[in-house]
């Protein structure tokens, strides 16, 4: 297994596009939160005589973009080696499937926690200057954003393992249709597609129910820390429909890449 995870940390590193893939991910969680939380001012909530904004979550917002280049790298993780040709190559080296997608998954996920980390904890120390200038301070009822806050903490590792959960399902679709743009096209759908057939439910009952069962929705109400009682699942519990998506896809990868040649 280590030479397998060696094999495949080789030819990730060594690809000019993981690495501008991997900056494109810091770059669109931290602009995007910090354009989130710049534009927030403490006057609007006097204005309509309330103030209760998830200054962490607001701050967390480019996870939201940030994901889809997350699963662009899980994807191209796989589908470049049918595109070359060279997934041949790698199951002559390693005939065990199993091992070959363990391995892929291993050094995706190792990168995308690095990555997410470095992701998180960039917006958020960024997030904790730009409240601060917007009026969001003690006085007004909002400590300093910390990880010494429990819920804070919580957004924090929930967010780094979103991404890991977001790369893996990349990973798995990838084993599954092999083709690059079929599978950016079903990863898509998976966490936009949700979303927007949520948004257009008249139902309330039935708009809860399809944000508990998508993988975004319930994914990232773990970066909630004010008004949990709101959200349509609870944070742990929607990181694990996340998670039950990426490991049923990495499932099915696996049986899919078992059952053929290559």
């Amino acid at each position: 297994m280590t030479g397998a995870v060696h094999a495949e940390w080789t030819k990730l590193r060594t690809l000019h596009s993981t690495w501008w893939l991997l900056l494109g991910i810091v770059l669109c969680t931290v602009g995007v939160g910090a354009l989130t939380t710049g534009s927030l001012s403490a006057g609007d909530c006097l204005a309509r005589r309330t103030c209760d904004e998830d200054t962490v979550k607001l701050s967390l917002t480019g996870v939201w973009v940030g994901q889809a280049a997350m699963a662009v790298f899980g994807v191209l993780a796989v589908t470049a080696e049918y595109g070359t040709g060279t997934m041949r190559v790698t199951l002559a080296a390693i005939p065990s499937r199993l091992r070959v997608l363990a391995a892929k998954a291993v050094v995706v996920a190792g990168l995308a926690a690095v990555v997410g980390a470095v992701s998180v904890l960039g917006s958020l120390y960024l997030g904790r200057v730009l409240v601060l200038d917007a009026g969001f301070t003690a006085e007004a009822g909002y400590p300093p954003i910390g990880l010494g806050d429990g819920a804070t903490l919580r957004a924090v590792v929930g967010g780094v393992l979103y991404y890991v959960l977001v790369a893996l399902l990349g990973v798995g679709l990838g084993a599954a249709l092999r083709d690059t743009a079929g599978t950016l096209t079903g990863v898509f759908l998976l966490l936009y597609g949700f979303p927007l057939v949520a948004a257009m439910l008249s139902d309330p009952d039935w708009e809860k129910t399809a944000k508990r069962l998508s993988p975004t929705e319930a994914g990232l109400s773990v970066l909630a820390t004010r008004n949990l009682e709101a959200l349509p699942i609870g944070p742990w519990a929607g990181l694990g429909v996340a998670a039950s998506w990426a490991v049923g896809v990495l499932v099915v990868g696996w049986a899919v890449l078992k059952g053929r040649d290559a």
